[in-house]
């Protein structure tokens, strides 16, 4: 029997400034697999309506499911940040990389 149990990870979709190396029919939400540590994207599925203000960005607290192509685990992306320029580009980076550093192993 499989294991159901997905962990909660943070993904990032990038739009407007942020997005500009980016195929304009492509908006996906990015994430770091915390198991194997592969990049991986799926394809965003909601409304950018459906994001909320939060902690100085805006979030998709709901998330997504999704399944890292590398090592096959359960992943549940959550919270989606919405990323539209530059300086929420390097401020999301500067964030979240002080929280990876901050949660012990």
């Amino acid at each position: 029997m499989r294991n159901s149990h997905s962990e909660d990870i943070v993904g990032v979709r990038y739009t407007g400034w942020a997005a500009l190396d980016r195929d304009p029919q492509e908006d996906v939400v990015e994430f770091v697999c915390p198991h194997c540590g592969n990049k991986g994207v799926k394809p965003a599925r909601r409304a950018r309506s459906e994001y909320h203000f939060t902690d100085g960005f805006l979030q998709d607290m709901q998330g997504e499911a999704t399944t890292c192509k590398v090592c096959r685990k359960a992943l549940h992306v959550a919270p989606v940040v919405l990323v539209h320029d530059r300086d929420e580009k390097q401020r999301f980076e500067a964030i979240f990389t002080e929280e990876a550093v901050a949660v012990p192993n």
